[in-house]
């Protein structure tokens, strides 16, 4: 695969630091924080029984220390060896479901590759799925997932990521299967990039969200994608949500773990308008 192709950071000093060393201590801070887990993790060599993530997607400083929560959950498993990154459309851009299939992403903390097999065998597998570079130009739901893995993994893995604009449930059932025939016997993991209710108070947050986090943690997709219809909740990544669970109860999944919710609130103690993140892991049984 050719590594010429650069796709360099849309938001590196908008959602994150800019300057490495900085990026580096912020993410310190988010595993510290009072939010997060609490201590920075160590890479273990772990079972490898983590099939799944939620994650995240605003600035490091409102929805980090949430995220900091799964990325420890994964340094404990073990390290995988290609990640498949899963984010919403926010810019409109693009094809329905897009994915980037050569190249490295460049962030201040370095190069991560493309597998590009990996991501060519995925689109094989689905007719939804296109090519298409422009749907992640200016995107970040799934850039800032990039440097906690570098965080805490170095750049040696891989990586595919795949952008939806398309979040209804044919699609999800369509792309999810396409990625578990593809991740079959790898050691891999799909991170699933979302934020939950955006811009409403604190408590009405907080009790929609729960309802479908307790959906995602009975590992019922179809029952969380009804749920952001009806209660509503203004989610922006029920579609990558839900792809990794019908992509992770096709490889195994037997178990999910909500690990950590909390709002922009609980950040700013501003609780009259917040956005909800939510962290979870998923596993394969014993």
């Amino acid at each position: 695969m050719s590594r010429s192709r650069v796709r360099y950071p849309a938001v590196a000093g908008l959602f994150y630091e800019r300057d490495p060393e900085s990026l580096r201590k912020r993410i310190e801070w988010c595993f510290k924080h009072e939010l997060g887990p609490g201590a920075i993790p160590t890479v273990e060599k772990g079972p490898r029984r983590i099939i799944g993530l939620v994650s995240p997607h605003a600035g490091y400083v409102y929805s980090g220390p949430v995220a900091a929560h799964s990325y420890s959950a994964l340094a404990r498993d073990g390290k995988p060896d290609v990640v498949v990154i899963l984010g919403p459309n926010h810019t409109g851009l693009g094809s329905g479901v897009s994915i980037v299939d050569r190249g490295v992403w460049r962030t201040p903390l370095g190069d991560v590759e493309i597998d590009s097999d990996l991501a060519k065998r995925i689109v094989k597998n689905s007719d939804v799925i296109s090519v298409d570079e422009l749907a992640h130009e200016h995107e970040h739901s799934i850039e800032v997932q990039l440097p906690f893995l570098q965080y805490v993994f170095g750049s040696d893995f891989r990586f595919v990521p795949i952008c939806m604009m398309l979040q209804i449930r044919d699609t999800c059932i369509s792309v999810g299967s396409a990625i578990a025939r593809a991740l079959k016997g790898l050691n891999a993991v799909i991170i699933a990039s979302t934020d939950f209710t955006h811009y409403e108070p604190h408590d009405a947050a907080l009790s929609k969200d729960l309802k479908v986090l307790k959906a995602i943690e009975s590992l019922d997709p179809d029952l969380m994608l009804k749920l952001v219809d009806s209660i509503p909740v203004s989610m922006c990544g029920p579609g990558p949500v839900a792809t990794m669970l019908y992509a992770a109860k096709e490889l195994g999944a037997e178990k999910a773990t909500i690990l950590k919710y909390a709002t922009s609130g609980d950040v700013t103690r501003d609780k009259f308008s917040v956005v909800g993140y939510g962290s979870v892991k998923v596993e394969r049984g014993q």
